[in-house]
């Protein structure tokens, strides 16, 4: 273990004591969920065994030995890559007891599509709850669905297995046995994109920082599995392919929110009847055209079963990626160039009195926009 358990607390991120203090003032139900999921991200510590050891283990199976050994492999490519120092980050394994690090509960009124907010003093405001525990999530999804008398705070709800986990550089994060869920090629981008937040990390702007994870990793992706350029744009069209389906996925759910408007449904059942009705006739014919016309491998959102708080967890979705390839191209630099560029960017934004996200003005400022 790399923090014993005596010397742990000095080691934690001072706005995580002040919401600790704060969530104490909030309520008896968000103060049980915190002690949960402090609970649940120390046993991600606590169970965590060295590497070394893991790997001599004879009851481990060969398979997860052998991801074991690539995520090493893959961090000594990325800080080498980077010229960085390495961190002690994925230098012990933690064996999960089920398949999935954490699930994400989405809930949604039944009348309209919007995810339901769960505010934290300080913290602010996210639209889904996670559980380490499988069975919490699902027993506070039903409870959402069923507990209250009164028909209109009833809610929809969706649970998501999330299989990557990141305290986005805050603590030496282990390798979790849900990651072995990932082929090879997904894995190296998964490490890839994990530690790029452990030497760039931009302040308040969670959503630009998952983009330029995304890009940087998945570039350092094609360059480590030496990808010919046939093979480099059969990858790119199967993310421009999701990129499309998940920007008309956000203009249904506008359709169908007008549509819950104009009906008023006063309950679940009409409400699903008219959600059904839909996704059976316009969404159904719509996406079936899209993904024939551009030839898609997989197509989602017609292989994929949907309510509103499924359909909510599309609302969130943001993709800067695009506009930081066309940065990219633009530019005309190297990859590492480019992360350069950005870092002095984002140095002169700090040093600046610039108004508003650092994203924002790097793309007006050298993007015709």
């Amino acid at each position: 273990m790399k923090i014993p358990h005596s010397k742990f607390w000095p080691f934690i991120h001072p706005t995580l004591i002040l919401s600790m203090v704060l969530l104490l003032l909030s309520g008896c139900a968000k103060v049980s969920y915190l002690w949960d999921q402090g609970r649940g991200q120390l046993s991600l510590f606590w169970d965590g065994r060295e590497n070394s050891e893991v790997l001599k283990d004879p009851n481990i199976p060969s398979e997860f030995k052998e991801k074991i050994r690539l995520v090493e492999k893959y961090k000594r490519y990325f800080y080498e890559h980077w010229n960085k120092k390495e961190t002690d980050i994925y230098s012990e394994t933690t064996i999960l007891d089920q398949e999935a690090v954490t699930y994400l509960v989405i809930a949604s009124p039944y009348d309209h599509i919007r995810p339901l907010k769960h505010s934290f003093p300080f913290m602010g405001e996210f639209p889904y709850l996670g559980f380490f525990s499988r069975e919490k999530a699902y027993k506070y999804a039903q409870n959402l669905e069923e507990e209250s008398n009164d028909e209109k705070e009833k809610w929809v709800t969706y649970v998501r297995p999330v299989y990557a986990y990141s305290t986005l550089g805050y603590f030496e994060d282990n390798i979790l046995s849900s990651f072995f869920e990932y082929d090879d090629f997904a894995l190296a981008e998964l490490v890839f994109h994990e530690l790029f937040h452990t030497i760039f990390f931009i302040k308040n702007e969670v959503g630009f920082n998952e983009s330029l994870a995304t890009f940087f990793s998945r570039k350092m992706t094609y360059e480590y599995f030496k990808l010919s350029d046939d093979e480099i744009e059969k990858k790119k069209k199967s993310y421009r392919d999701r990129d499309l389906l998940m920007r008309n996925m956000v203009t249904h759910v506008e359709v169908l929110n007008r549509k819950y408007q104009e009906a008023a449904p006063e309950s679940k059942e009409e409400a699903k009847k008219l959600l059904d009705n839909y996704l059976s006739t316009e969404f159904l014919r719509d996406f079936k055209e899209l993904c024939e016309q551009n030839k898609m491998d997989h197509c989602f959102p017609i292989q994929s079963q949907w309510n509103n708080a499924s359909l909510a967890a599309m609302m969130t979705y943001q993709n800067k990626e695009k506009k930081l390839d066309q940065l990219f191209k633009a530019k005309k630099m190297d990859l590492k160039e480019f992360f350069n560029f950005i870092q002095k960017s984002y140095d002169q934004y700090l040093d600046s009195d610039e108004d508003g996200p650092f994203s924002n003005g790097l793309f007006q400022k050298n993007l015709k926009i």
